[in-house]
């Protein structure tokens, strides 16, 4: 049995009831987040303590076994709800329901048995769309074990992982043809090809809808090996490999019963509703998207419709008008950005946008809520039915939080990793706290190990989410995975007296100075990253002189600095100069062994993953290379 775990606060003391217990009268009430409440009956002071955070959920959770019992339950349950909202070839919607994707998903695993693939590891690679998700599930609810890949690495990477994981068959897209069939040729044994679009029968390449029409062919006659298959919710069921901000790929073994785990957790918190759309953005897959964008939408009856790249995001909101979004750190940002900029350019626009920020407060204060009439143009930029953001895999700026929620749009901050299926620490529908990625998941538990005397320490989970291990890699597993089952996350934290969480930034990222000073980048980065003038900034330790310099990688905003400037364009000395008064504004609000002492210029972005996360040492990794 879970039990609660309490966070108490607001104790104070009364010399009268220290010393007379029974004149007062005590109230017992988990239910109502009071544990302990007690009036003194000879002075008005009354003594509460409150559980602050409780690890149970407030929401019924359904219980689901596998993604053929979650998929099963949702065709059953919602069989008048669309699953997906797709376009179509003339720019027109149109819907699929929730019995008719169970039906294909039946009808293309059938189609995998047929080809021999039961039990095999079969590959998905391509962009978001209807045919990805449906090559997902019809693998996992009855075929074999899916290994979803980076649709942006190179052909030498998608071999390795084709050759790592054995992988049998791929599904993939148009554009990543060239590259798919690019790394088959390097391989012992040729894999089984599927294309979301048209085949080739002389390259040997099938059609994802030619099997699923010979697949609802044979549905038709009875066919029922494919529901009759076992399925395994204990064992590999999704194999990821993760080059996380290292470069360094591992496959991480995640089960169905991890996932399913997960998102039975998060639904105890979050309600997501039959009636709720999402735009998906990010890509399928990552676990981020996939668990929360995907298969968390499938099971509570909701529906998927898909963005058709960053540029149409806009007009992809005002055509489908989602209600839930899931998203990184810098795409939020950036969206406040623009509007923040369109603000400013609009006569009285910034001192508008302020009046409204205040009118907002304050009629929250009162209890009204009249964010759709203040905000209502921001909020039509979004689609007008935005009621949840959700964002992780980096640090966000607590303004932009603050800012969204009072254009009345909640931003639900969360922290995961793909070993964690990944979701394990968040904000909800009773929590939403600007500055903290909230509390842990119910099933979770977590804790900070070896603390230093600020609080900081390594934050290490356990749970039925956490994965079976990484893939062929027996050693780097008991490295992560101690004999109590916590996973030793590598991320830095603290937890205060509520039993909110803060993430401060990675071990392997720590500048250790010579006289033994801990210095955080992440907490140097975040105030680089609020000036305008820094679009992105990495900071590091740089050995000289037998000196531990902290340096300050940046890429600039030339174009901010030229607005601030006035001038069409800019030197790179006036850049420079721009960046150098930056380090200077922000050196003065650190401890001077926190100083910046070098600045660095990047002409270009830094290498990022899939989620925006800078890689940090892939510039190292070139040069070892």
């Amino acid at each position: 049995m879970n039990f609660p775990i309490l966070y108490l606060r607001g104790r104070r003391n009364c010399a009268i009831m220290n010393t007379i217990f029974s004149a007062g009268e005590a109230v017992f009430s988990c239910n109502n987040n009071i544990l302990y409440s007690f009036r003194c009956k000879f002075c008005l002071y009354e003594k509460r303590e409150y559980a602050m955070y409780q690890n149970t959920p407030f929401y019924p959770i359904r219980p689901i076994r596998d993604f053929r019992d979650l998929l099963a339950q949702s065709a059953q349950r919602f069989a008048s709800r669309p699953a997906f909202k797709l376009k179509n070839a003339e720019g027109e919607y149109y819907k699929v329901s929730y019995p008719a994707f169970q039906a294909d998903v039946y009808a293309l695993g059938t189609m995998l048995l047929e080809l021999g693939l039961q039990g095999e590891k079969i590959a998905v690679i391509g962009h978001n769309c209807y045919a990805w998700c449906l090559s997902y599930l019809a693998v996992t609810c009855g075929a074999g074990v899916v290994v979803p890949i980076d649709k942006e690495l190179p052909a030498c990477d998608i071999e390795n992982i084709l050759r790592v994981s054995s992988a049998a068959a791929i599904f993939f897209d148009e554009k990543s043809a060239p590259k798919v069939l690019e790394s088959c040729a390097g391989l012992p044994e040729r894999l089984r090809l599927i294309a979301f679009e048209a085949g080739d029968a002389q390259q040997g390449i099938l059609s994802l809808n030619a099997l699923l029409e010979k697949g609802h062919a044979l549905l038709k006659q009875g066919d029922t090996r494919y529901q009759q298959a076992p399925v395994d919710a204990e064992g590999l069921g999704s194999l990821l490999f993760t080059s996380g901000t290292t470069g360094m790929a591992k496959g991480v073994m995640l089960s169905q019963r991890n996932i399913c785990e997960d998102i039975m957790a998060l639904s105890g918190v979050v309600e997501i509703r039959p009636t709720d759309q999402l735009l998906s953005i990010l890509p399928l897959h990552h676990t981020y998207e996939c668990s929360l964008g995907f298969i968390m939408i499938l099971y509570s009856g909701a529906c998927i419709a898909f963005c058709e790249g960053l540029r149409y995001i806009v007009k992809n909101m005002q055509e489908v008008e989602p209600t839930i979004f899931v998203t990184v750190p810098l795409m939020l940002e950036k969206m406040h950005h623009r509007i923040l900029k369109a603000a400013a350019k609009k006569k009285g626009g910034r001192l508008m946008l302020g009046i409204g920020k205040a009118l907002s407060n304050a009629t929250s204060a009162l209890g009204m809520d009249l964010n759709d009439k203040i905000f209502g143009e921001i909020q039509r930029n979004f689609g007008g039915r935005l009621r949840l953001i959700i964002t992780g895999a980096a640090a966000v700026s607590p303004e932009v939080v603050k800012d969204f929620k009072t254009f009345g749009i909640p931003v639900y901050l969360g922290y995961g990793l793909t070993e964690c299926s990944p979701l394990v620490i968040g904000n909800h529908d009773r929590l939403e706290l600007p500055d903290s990625v909230g509390v842990p998941l119910p099933g979770v538990d977590a804790k900070i190990i070896n603390p230093d005397f600020s609080g900081v320490g390594e934050i290490c989970v356990r749970g039925p989410m956490v994965m079976l291990g990484y893939y062929n890699d027996p050693e780097a597993t008991a490295e992560v995975i101690d004999a109590d089952g916590f996973f030793h996350t590598g991320d830095l934290g603290t937890v205060d007296e509520n039993g909110y969480y803060r993430i401060t930034g990675r071990i392997k990222n720590v500048i250790v100075t010579k006289n033994g000073k801990n210095i955080y980048p992440e907490e140097v980065e975040y105030y680089l990253n609020k000036n305008p003038f820094v679009a992105e900034s990495i900071v590091v330790g740089e050995e000289e002189d037998d000196e531990t310099m902290v340096t300050a990688k940046v890429f600039p905003n030339v174009e901010a600095i030229r607005e601030k400037l006035k001038q069409s364009s800019v030197s790179k000395e006036e850049i420079f100069k721009a960046l150098s008064n930056v380090v200077k504004e922000v050196n003065k609000k650190l401890p001077s062994y926190k100083n910046i002492k070098k600045l660095v210029i990047r002409e270009q972005e830094f290498v990022k993953t899939t989620t925006q996360k800078i890689k940090r040492f892939a510039e190292d990794e070139k040069k070892e290379k």
